[in-house]
C-alpha cells in the first residue's frame, strides 16, 4: 500500500525525469495524499508528457466522482480481473515519480510512520491512468500500482508500490506492447536498497506540508536489494 509521499528536488529525481524524456522541474510535494494532483509522466502519440492527475482513479465510465471504493492504489493481483482497472492495464500505463513514501506500522501500540526511500531519493512507481468526460471539463486521474512485500519489507507492511527499474520503466510506458498480469515487474522483491526512516507523527495529518515533518528521529534501517 502506499498513501503518502513525497517530492524533493534531487540530481537523482532530475536524473530519473530526463531519461523519462523531461525535462522540467517538479515543484516540491510533502506529504502528498490521495485525491490530491500529482505528477504523472505517461507516453502519448506525441511523446513523453507530465501532467498532474488527481490521486485516486475515475474510470472513464463511472457516474460520478466519488471516495465509494479505495482507488488511489490497485492491487496488480486484480489488474485483469478488474473492470476498472483492466483497459488502463492494457493502454493506459503510467509513471509517478517520488522521492519518498510513507508507511505506517503498529510499535508498542501506537501507529509510527517510517520515511521510504532509496539512495538516490527518487523512484519511479508504477500506475494506471484514466480520463473521466463530463459534461464540463474532463479529469485526468490516477492509481498507483503496489504488489505484495519483499520478504524484507513485511515488518513494515503486507504490501509494497511496484517501483521500476530503468529497463521496466521503458516497458511499463510502451502501451503497444502488453504486460502479462504474472510479468516480473511485479515480484515481490526488493529491485532497489531501501532506506527506512521513523518520522515525526504529525504526517498523520495531510494537511502538514512542512519539509520539518520528514526529519529522522533516529538512523535509518537499510534494506539491502539482492
Amino acid at each position: 500500500m502506499c498513501g503518502r509521499f513525497n517530492i524533493i528536488d534531487s540530481p537523482g529525481l532530475q536524473q530519473l525525469l530526463q531519461g523519462l524524456g523531461i525535462d522540467l522541474k517538479l515543484p516540491p510535494g510533502i506529504n502528498l495524499a490521495p485525491t490530491e494532483n500529482i505528477p504523472l509522466i505517461r507516453q502519448l502519440d506525441i511523446g513523453s508528457e507530465l501532467a498532474a492527475a488527481r490521486w485516486w482513479l475515475t474510470p472513464s465510465w463511472a457516474r460520478q466522482i466519488d471516495q465509494k471504493y479505495a482507488m488511489f492504489n490497485a492491487r496488480s493481483e486484480s489488474l485483469f480481473s478488474s473492470k476498472a482497472y483492466r483497459k488502463p492495464f492494457i493502454r493506459q500505463r503510467g509513471i509517478v515519480p517520488m522521492s519518498s513514501f510513507i508507511e505506517w506500522r503498529i510499535e508498542a501500540g501506537v501507529k509510527q510512520p517510517w520515511l521510504i526511500s532509496n539512495a538516490e531519493q527518487a523512484m519511479a512507481v508504477a500506475a494506471l491512468w484514466d480520463v473521466w468526460h463530463p459534461e464540463e471539463q474532463a479529469l485526468l486521474s490516477c492509481t498507483l500500482v503496489t504488489t505484495a512485500a519483499a520478504p524484507e519489507f513485511e515488518a513494515w507492511h503486507k504490501r509494497m508500490p511496484v517501483i521500476l527499474t530503468d529497463d521496466e520503466v521503458n516497458r511499463w510506458l510502451d502501451n503497444d506492447s502488453p504486460v502479462a498480469a504474472d510479468d516480473p515487474i511485479f515480484r515481490p522483491e526488493l529491485k532497489t536498497s531501501l532506506q527506512l526512516t521513523p518520522i515525526s507523527k504529525v504526517v498523520g495529518n495531510s494537511r502538514v506540508k512542512e519539509r520539518s515533518a520528514l526529519e529522522p528521529l533516529a538512523a535509518a534501517t537499510v534494506l539491502a536489494a539482492d
